[in-house]
């Protein structure tokens, strides 16, 4: 029988999503599913959530509870983690406003700049921490994890743990290829693509739709025309905060899409986000202090959604756009099936260094994850992804050397702070930060043990 762990299970419609895709699967609709949190009302709900999943189907599937991390995932064949260490408050609300009395804003501040930084510290501990576990307790079980930043999770993992099966996982790709298809009227089943990169600034190297006759023609030129026209981007189907500019006029630039949003891209690059130039917030729409907004809003509804989960006797279950299911049933029942999964590069991507974290297709079956090469992104592309490479790599630094040093490096090469502060504010706006963030950090970092 699979076993499914799903830690940070108090993500509970997140975890209703994941799980429910699964359980709908022949091959896992009778899986064990044992959910972890340190959070027991929130565990109580999703375990209330995940009964009714199994009800409104009518699977075998059994489920456990645990606030224990190595007795969740004891014998797990996957082992999903989605947790943010620090929630929204403090860690995140800190985040953003300390960086703020410095001139420097952000929109999501989870994956770059000084906010993703500081994620990833608090962070990257509690994965090694499971990575361990795994080791020790399901060592052929994969790990499918989804917290960001994802791409420094993914490279320190790899740099520390390089047994442990991961893949980090993300719904850009095939979420922006939603968009795009909408923006052009298009069918997405009629559309195909091939992307690469690192996450959250992977790139469509083809985008294609099938014509008539079987044929595919290339929609570059058909997004290219639509901007140039004002037709497209439409209003965002996912917020109308966000209008979805940058990226059109990334690729305008430098010629290819990419496949995260907006309001994620606008705060990796230097070119948009500027406290001399309001106008460039307003013409290309940046939604400054996304984030705390979303979060604001999530935990207004939870409160409705979570009656609406308790008083139903049934759930309806529909099919997310995840990978995590297509995974999981493709190495169960051998079934090939290819996702864009994000992997420690061992020449996937020979131009980005040995060690990094790079989206590419993974071939999934009963094998495991089989990542495939990527070997003609354009120069431009790959010089823009170094710049977060940069940051990415100075972070994993100075977790596996414990070097507080490289903190204040990541932060001074981050093409988005670097933009508007110099290198004294940069330094004190880290340590304020370490200072504010106490023992959300690991040691070394807030001085309370020997480096």
């Amino acid at each position: 029988m699979t076993k499914i762990a799903f830690i940070g299970a108090g993500s509970t419609v997140f975890m209703k999503n994941l799980i429910g895709d699964a359980l709908q699967m022949p091959a896992l609709a009778g899986a064990t599913v044992s959910l972890m949190d340190i959070d027991a009302r929130r565990l109580a709900e999703s375990e209330l959530v995940v009964r009714k999943l199994i009800a409104s189907l009518g699977v075998p599937a059994q489920v456990e509870t645990h606030t224990d991390q190595r007795r969740a995932i004891a014998g797990a064949d996957f082992v999903i983690v989605a947790f943010q260490i620090g929630g929204y408050k403090p860690c995140t609300v800190t985040d953003f406003d300390i960086p703020k009395r410095y001139g420097l804003r952000q929109t999501i501040a989870d994956t770059l700049g000084i906010g993703g930084i500081m994620r990833g510290l608090r962070t990257v501990p509690h994965l090694w921490k499971l990575a361990e576990d795994m080791r020790a307790l399901c060592p052929d079980a994969i790990m499918l994890q989804y917290v960001n930043p994802m791409a420094i999770n993914t490279w320190a993992i790899g740099a520390r743990y390089p047994d442990v099966k991961q893949v980090g996982l993300c719904h850009s790709v095939q979420g922006t290829a939603y968009e795009l298809a909408r923006d052009l009227d298009l069918p997405l089943e009629d559309i195909r693509y091939r992307a690469a990169g690192i996450n959250h600034m992977a790139f469509y190297l083809t985008f294609e739709a099938r014509n008539p006759d079987g044929s595919y023609r290339d929609l570059y030129p058909a997004l290219r025309a639509g901007y140039q026209a004002g037709r497209i981007p439409k209003p965002s189907h996912w917020n109308a905060r966000c209008p979805n500019r940058v990226r059109y006029e990334v690729m305008t630039h430098l010629g290819h899409f990419v496949t995260e949003s907006s309001e994620h891209f606008a705060e990796y690059v230097p070119w948009f986000i500027k406290t001399h130039r309001p106008d460039l917030i307003e013409t290309f729409g940046i939604p400054l202090d996304e984030y705390p907004i979303r979060c604001e809003e999530q935990i207004a509804a939870w409160g409705a959604q979570a009656r609406a989960y308790a008083e139903a006797e049934r759930i309806e279950v529909t099919r997310s756009n995840e990978y995590a299911a297509t995974i999981m049933n493709a190495v169960v029942t051998g079934t090939p099936a290819v996702i864009y999964g994000n992997i420690p590069n061992r020449g996937f991507i020979p131009q980005l260094p040995t060690g990094a974290a790079v989206e590419v297709p993974v071939l999934v079956d009963a094998n495991g994850l089989q990542p495939t090469t990527v070997n003609d992104i354009p120069p431009q592309l790959i010089a823009l992804m170094r710049t977060n490479v940069n940051v990415q790599e100075l972070t994993v630094q100075a977790l596996l050397t414990e070097n507080r040093d490289h903190i204040y490096h990541a932060a001074m090469l981050d093409p988005h702070t670097a933009a508007e502060l110099d290198l004294r504010q940069i330094r004190a706006l880290v340590d304020d930060l370490i200072a504010a963030h106490g023992d959300w950090l690991p040691g070394w970092i807030t001085g309370k043990k020997a480096a």
